[in-house]
């Protein structure tokens, strides 16, 4: 299920490749070459004005990741409903050995428009207990769950 939201925005209007595809599609407006192991920032040309309540996140195309190794940096991105500027895409190239060409109207990114709920942080002196507990990073090991 969902629900349409109007987003102000000026630039060029990103586009949705699919029918209930959740991401819309972000593009370079330069042309740059990303080499290997490094990053770059690049702009789209767009700018955003959310209404209260919303959020929206940048993250990676997965054809890009998966065929090149080309990722967003501090994915997601966040952008807030307050921020007017343009949104800017920090790409990384974790491909050792290949520089990856970005040519102006690539797709680089893709923007996803979400509500989001504002958490109360309600200082306690002790948490709940939990089945999980402190189990962090590697907790539920790397065989299979059956």
């Amino acid at each position: 299920m969902h629900s349409d939201v109007d987003v102000l925005i000026t630039g060029e209007v990103p586009q949705v490749a699919h029918p209930g595809d959740a991401g819309a599609d972000l593009c370079s407006t330069e042309s740059l070459s990303i080499p290997a192991g490094s990053r770059v920032t690049i702009g789209t040309g767009i700018s955003i004005a959310l209404p209260p309540g919303f959020v929206a996140f940048v993250v990676p195309r997965s054809g890009l990741a998966a065929k090149h190794g080309i990722t967003v940096v501090n994915s997601p991105g966040t952008v807030d409903a307050g921020y007017r500027g343009e949104i800017r895409v920090t790409l990384l190239n974790t491909d050792s050995e290949h520089d990856f060409e970005v040519r102006s109207g690539d797709r680089i990114a893709q923007l996803i428009v979400m509500p989001f709920v504002r958490a109360n942080f309600v200082p306690v002196e002790d948490l709940p207990k939990s089945e999980r507990g402190q189990g962090g990073f590697g907790s539920t090991g790397t065989g299979s769950l059956r």
